[in-house]
């Protein structure tokens, strides 16, 4: 079974993990979802985007893959700065990183991710 995708924390291609999980910054913006302890990665998307920073990707509308860079580098102000592009270019305004963060699925790292699968 695939989870909703959570995302991750750091600027740069650092792995990220606390006890099990390792996973890097790329991997998790571009996550799809999990399985057990293996995140599953859009190739596709990884391939085109991966190099491109929090602000970049929400310019080019990847709003969900700017708020897990977001969140990944542990950046309130990026957050923040997300919220307003997507507010700017949205048709359904969100009023809080809260709301957006549920409205994507993105809230943390998760811990157990092992390995994972690109498609």
């Amino acid at each position: 079974m695939v989870r909703p995708s959570a995302c991750g924390r750091t600027a740069d291609s650092r792995v990220h993990g606390r006890g099990y999980g390792v996973i890097k910054r790329e991997d998790f913006i571009f996550a799809l979802g999990y399985s057990g302890n293996t995140a599953i990665v859009d190739a596709r998307q990884k391939r085109r985007y991966a190099g491109l920073a929090t602000m970049e990707l929400a310019e080019k509308g990847l709003f969900r893959a700017a708020l897990c860079s977001a969140v990944y580098n542990d950046s309130a102000e990026e957050m923040g700065l997300v919220l307003e592009a997507y507010n700017a270019r949205g048709e359904h305004p969100v009023d809080s990183v809260e709301h957006l963060q549920r409205l994507f699925g993105v809230f943390e790292v998760p811990d157990t991710i092992g390995r994972t699968k690109v498609l």
